[in-house]
């Protein structure tokens, strides 16, 4: 007998007996565990997947400028007697801006209409003479060489006649520029001079400069490669006409300008230091809100996305440039799924490709769970639309 074995056999029958009923009462407690209760499934938030059309917007950015910046100049020489407006106001065409001292152009005016009457009672004398000479001559009682003396006279009569008128209008004009008016309705600027300076001499003195604002014009660089994507989605009709896409315009504090706007020009071509195309947008500005020189940004429709499928930006992760989404299955387990994102919408996402229309999305608590694990989805409330504009996506192809 093995030395390991038990020694019950060393015992009488009944004792042994007694012995094997305890270790097997014993050992029961041992082999009868109870199993684990099965872990409650993480509670995660779900969406369902969105589907509706999406206008996608193309924005630039750009700066205003009068729909005209006309310069005013002093187009004669003289000394600024007074300057007739407020700067910085709106002007109407025709209202005096400058008055430069009218003295010498009165002066040169009344001498060039003396003059003019001296010539013109010089041509009429001459003309008294051939009316007086031309009988003679054919009756041979004057000279040949006298009726031509006459003639001589008087067309040099005419021509000095003609000059004195044209000294008498260019008198008249001087006068007249003297008087610097607005030659449009628009807001004009600081002026450069002051009364009392001498303007003019030897040039064209900067006065001021007047714009038109209403309509206003607002230029912006586009991309050459967002021209090709705008202009290969463009009807043939609107292409040709340049028209027929209406315009938005943000200005600098965040707000919509409230008049829409149109393509006013395209510039005829890129510009090679910079790669951007030129387009000049005219806006209605009624309210004179906008002046030259403020920046903002033109936003149009660039396209409209049928039946795009949308998700909460918060369901999608993003990982070096990948995006992915977890997906709830019909039996409420997860799958992770890699897509291809498109323009955001507000606090939406444009799904292109990985998703489909019904299926669900983990909106919150995906640190929570693992590929393939089964949750509790409870819904979230949908995403309050605003615009309902589109944006292009960072890293977005």
């Amino acid at each position: 007998m093995s030395q390991n074995a038990p020694r019950f056999a060393a015992l009488p029958i009944p004792q042994a007996l007694a012995a094997l009923a305890l270790l097997s009462v014993l050992a029961v407690p041992g082999c009868a565990k109870k199993e684990a209760p099965a872990a409650t499934p993480p509670e995660v938030y779900v969406a369902q997947v969105a589907q509706r059309d999406v206008p996608v917007y193309m924005e630039a950015v750009g700066q205003t400028r009068g729909a005209q910046d006309i310069e005013i100049r002093a187009r004669v020489e003289g000394y600024l007697d007074r300057v007739a407006f407020s700067e910085g106001t709106f002007v109407r065409k025709g209202d005096l801006l400058y008055q430069i001292d009218p003295k010498p152009f009165e002066a040169a005016l009344a001498n060039a209409k003396a003059d003019l009457a001296t010539w013109e009672a010089h041509l009429q004398k001459t003309n008294n003479d051939v009316a007086r000479y031309r009988p003679l001559a054919e009756k041979q009682a004057i000279s040949r060489q006298e009726l031509d003396n006459a003639l001589s006279s008087q067309e040099a009569a005419r021509a000095r006649v003609e000059a004195a008128k044209a000294s008498l209008e260019k008198a008249a004009l001087d006068l007249g520029y003297a008087h610097v008016t607005s030659p449009i309705d628009g807001l004009v600027g600081t002026t450069e001079v002051k009364a009392g300076t001498l303007v003019g001499r030897g040039e064209s003195t900067l006065l001021t400069t007047v714009s038109q604002i209403d309509p206003i014009l607002f230029r912006a660089g586009i991309s050459e490669a967002e021209y090709l994507r705008l202009v290969k989605r463009m009807p043939d009709a609107e292409r040709s006409t340049q028209a027929g896409r209406e315009i938005e315009l943000l200005l600098a504090d965040g707000t919509v300008h409230p008049y829409k706007g149109h393509v006013d020009a395209i510039e005829r071509a890129i510009d090679p230091t910079t790669g951007t195309l030129t387009i000049q947008v005219a806006f209605p500005n009624p309210d004179r809100i906008l002046r030259p020189g403020q920046y903002g940004r033109a936003r149009f429709v660039a396209e409209t996305k049928v039946g795009a499928l949308l998700v909460p930006q918060r369901a999608v992760r993003e990982l070096q440039n990948l995006y992915s989404l977890a997906v709830v299955g019909a039996d409420n387990k997860i799958a992770f799924r890699n897509v291809k994102v498109g323009p955001r919408v507000d606090g939406m996402w444009v799904v292109e490709e990985g998703l489909r229309p019904g299926e669900t999305v983990v909106v919150e608590g995906l640190q929570r769970v693992r590929d393939g694990a089964v949750v509790s989805p409870k819904s979230v409330p949908p995403v309050a639309e605003r615009s309902g504009a589109a944006e292009p996506a960072t890293g977005a192809k």
